[in-house]
This record gives structure tokens, sequence and C-alpha cells, in this order.
């Protein structure tokens, strides 16, 4: 499997560099959108969860060739054996507020959303952080410089599936 998943909170830099990588011609999916996801009920509420499903089939239908998803979700460990690579994109809480306050998308420029991507940071990203494979701060590096770690990942050998 050539699949890699790039995760982090709103802000990290996940779409930007999704885009950079369809420019150079790698197959991506944002998990974000379209029917990837679903609610379901969880002991401390609903929870919008990955469809398993849909994503294992993506995955088998994809076999060798390279692919990167994007997204962050509660189930995504589900996912990560078959995986090559789990990266953690991440930067310093004030500038995932400032990035979400001029992006397209919407979430993140509400007082509730900004206080939900905080309290995010301080409990799911070190749990993001301790289950990756590599951690690339993008308050560092260039949209470009974070596209070409991902591809180099892509590159490397790697056991087969199993």
């Amino acid at each position: 499997m050539t699949a890699v998943l790039l995760t982090g909170m709103s802000g990290a830099g996940k779409s930007a560099t999704l885009l950079e990588l369809v420019r150079r011609g790698i197959r991506v999916v944002d998990t974000d959108a379209g029917d990837w996801n679903e609610w379901v009920r969880a002991p401390d509420g609903p929870d919008w969860v990955w469809r398993l499903d849909r994503l294992n089939a993506l995955l088998d239908e994809a076999g060798a060739a390279p692919l990167v998803l994007a997204g962050c979700r509660s189930n995504q460990g589900a996912l990560y054996p078959r995986l090559r690579a789990v990266v953690l994109l991440t930067a310093p809480l004030p500038v995932l507020l400032a990035r979400v306050q001029r992006r397209e998308n919407p979430y993140g420029r509400t007082v509730d959303d900004r206080a939900r991507i905080a309290e995010h940071v301080a409990w799911v990203e070190p749990l993001l952080r301790r289950s990756a494979t590599l951690v690339l701060d993008t308050s560092l590096l260039s949209v470009a410089q974070v596209a070409d770690r991902v591809e180099e990942l892509l590159r490397e050998p790697g056991p087969p599936p199993g």
C-alpha cells in the first residue's frame, strides 16, 4: 500500500497540501468532502466518524498506486495498518486561528469554532502526535516543502500490505 494520511487540526495545512499534491499529479482524497463520514452514537454524544467501509474500499481499489488521504476523525486509527505513513501537520494555535480566519471554508470564524479548535489542539493533537509517523510544523515549512516530504514518503519502499 502506498497511501499516506495527512491529519491535524483545522488550519494546519491539510487542504493546501492536497492542492499542491494534485498540481503534481498525485491522487488525493479530502475526507472532509463527499460521503466519507457519518454520525454515530458515542458514549459522550454524537460523533462524526469516517465511513470505514468506504475508505477500505478506496484503499482496496487504489492498490499500490500512490494515494494521499486528508482528515482527522476519532476512528482514523482503524486505517493505520493499511497506510504507509501518518503525517501530522501542526502549527502553533495563533497560526491555526489566523489561517482559519482567512480561508474560504467558514469553519473557524465563530467564537465557538475557535474555542473548539483550541480545545482540540490541547487534547486531540497530543494523541495524534503519539501515533504519527512524521510530524511537520507548517508554520516553519512552505506548502511545497510539506508536499515534497509527502512525495518522499510515497516513494519509499515499504512492506507489502498485510
